[in-house]
């Protein structure tokens, strides 16, 4: 999973001297650098808008001269963001249906998010 990453981060042309870092946060990853704002998954719990949240689940960190690889977590390395919004995605529709049975269903799913800014990479 983490050379898959640090491949797709290779390809990417990422200006020298920037640093960035892969989270795992609600089953995913995601690749951040300071300043980005992402959508990641609703983290369980109470949390405020403004609030810092702090990420110590992180798989790779690249400062543009070193790249650090975690086995599978990097120790003592951070990853701070602000909670700027929380929100529900749009609606997906869930159809099943059976041809010639009468057989249908239609649910819908709205996925919750959080919406963060990232602050710092330690």
């Amino acid at each position: 999973m983490v050379e898959l990453m640090v491949k797709e981060a290779i390809k990417q042309k990422i200006p020298e001297n920037t640093e960035f870092a892969v989270i795992f946060t609600g089953g995913k990853q995601y690749k951040v650098m300071a300043g980005d704002v992402v959508k990641i998954e609703k983290i369980a719990g109470e949390h405020k808008i403004g609030e810092t949240l702090v990420f110590d689940k992180v798989l790779l960190v690249d400062n543009g001269t070193d790249t650090t690889i975690g086995t599978p977590y990097i120790k003592n390395a951070k990853v701070e963001a602000t909670l700027e919004e929380e929100g529900r995605a749009q609606k997906v529709d869930v159809v099943k249906y059976k041809a010639k049975t009468g057989y249908f269903k239609r649910r819908g799913h709205r996925q919750s998010f959080f919406k963060i800014k990232i602050n710092l990479i330690k």
